[in-house]
């Protein structure tokens, strides 16, 4: 099969046989074996049932159902693990995105040899409380990821069949799968510029919350694939550097009660000194810091998978 179409959807009875229509009609026109796969995330309108007499219509549409609402990460995750064409293309199901695009983005993978493509609204039709805080995250996801896109959250994307067998998508990770898929060793990603259309049917699931939320998600993500084989690096580092610096003001703050002392002077108590307190404290903070790098050290050496890696290609046995 040449071509799988992931959508995720919430609530969106009304866009879905519309959706379905146009995919159909430019895989049709530009000769694409193609599937949808429609992940219902715990719908309570009609989407479902619409789902299931699409189906009827158009033989090539897929559908799996949540109990109830888990996110659209793990909608992505459960459409990945269904698919079956060489290339993958995820859109939303509010008619945003616009099926138009998907030979281009075919093309790109298959031709030019790219394994993730990703969609950039340049213009978009959102209001401005949306655009300038979705300009803030980009920025900020660009410098600590590296990765040269400018639009990370955009749902249409293309990839590779292999990208999106190799990576695992959770929580709210699905704003990162293109540096999820460069932890995991496909680095050929660009990002093509997409028509977006205003919002055709209902209203927005998402608030603002979800750029507080995708902050958080960057750092963790970061962290995980920076240091999540070798916690020691960071803990071990910090905790020492902490400790160290601890240790050199109480040694001077004790060194110079020493030399009051010796030169006859009455010095006051070391306790009475608040920068003994915040030597002693620093002390405490790298000790645990350090006890903690060497605890997940522990665990990451009990865990069976720490020996086990991505390969792409093996000659011989």
């Amino acid at each position: 099969m040449d071509l799988s179409v992931v959508v995720p959807l919430l609530n969106e009875e009304e866009s879905l046989p519309e959706l379905a229509a146009w995919i159909d009609r430019v895989c049709v026109d530009h000769g694409i074996a193609y599937e949808i796969i429609f992940v219902d995330d715990g719908s309570t309108d009609g989407s479902w049932k619409v789902i299931r007499e699409l189906r009827t219509e158009f033989p090539h549409v897929k559908g799996l159902r949540f109990r109830r609402n888990y996110g659209k990460s793990a909608a992505l995750n459960e459409g990945f693990g269904l698919a079956a064409g060489r290339v993958i293309i995820t859109m939303d199901a509010d008619l945003q995105d616009s099926p138009d695009e998907i030979p281009e983005l075919m093309r790109m993978i298959t031709e030019e040899g790219y394994d993730l493509v990703s969609g950039w609204k340049k213009k978009r039709k959102d209001p401005i409380t949306k655009t300038i805080p979705t300009r803030l995250f980009n920025w900020a996801t660009r410098r600590i990821s590296k990765i040269q896109l400018h639009d990370f959250n955009c749902g249409l994307k293309s990839y590779r069949s292999e990208v999106v067998k190799n990576v695992e998508v959770y929580g709210e990770m699905h704003r990162y799968i293109p540096l999820l898929a460069k932890n995991a060793g496909f680095s050929r990603i660009t990002e093509k510029v997409v028509q977006h259309q205003e919002r055709k049917y209902g209203k927005t699931k998402f608030g603002l919350d979800r750029f507080v939320n995708g902050y958080l998600d960057l750092l963790s993500l970061y962290f995980v694939s920076r240091f999540g084989k070798r916690p020691m690096h960071f803990f071990g580092l910090l905790g020492s550097i902490m400790f160290f610096i601890g240790f050199l003001a109480s040694a001077w703050i004790g060194g110079y009660k020493l030399w009051t002392l010796n030169a006859g002077l009455k010095p006051g108590l070391v306790a009475d000194n608040p920068w003994f307190f915040i030597a002693l404290t620093t002390m405490i903070i790298g000790t645990q810091l350090f006890l903690s790098g060497f605890i997940a050290e522990m665990v990451h050496r009990n865990n069976r998978e720490r020996n086990q890696y991505d390969i792409a290609e093996k000659l011989g046995d």
